[in-house]
């Protein structure tokens, strides 16, 4: 569904999705590179279980939930993407320490 441009000539960066490796363009957010995987990258809700993915890409919606280097709840949509770093997508609510 979502692809890059073929003329995309960004530097790449190595950022690791529950375990994958995966490619990412220095400058992308969390949540475009995601997209881009081409991975699953669903989160679920607290509430209902609904399956959400990042939607508004500006911080205003908070379906890009997901947790980073082991810090739960971060906006994946409003952070930048650095070499080596660590994401699992958020499966319901937060877990207290994480």
């Amino acid at each position: 569904m979502f692809k890059r441009a073929d003329e995309d000539a960004r530097r790449p960066v190595t950022i690791h999705v529950e375990g994958i490796a995966v490619e990412a363009r220095e400058g992308d957010s969390v949540s475009a590179a995601l997209l881009a995987s081409g991975l699953d990258v669903r989160r679920t809700t607290a509430v209902s279980g609904a399956r959400r993915l990042p939607y508004c890409m500006m911080g205003v919606c908070f379906d890009c939930l997901v947790t980073i280097d082991g810090v739960g709840s971060r906006q994946g949509c409003l952070v930048p993407v650095t070499e080596g770093m660590q994401i699992e997508i958020q499966k319901g609510k937060r877990e207290i320490g994480r």
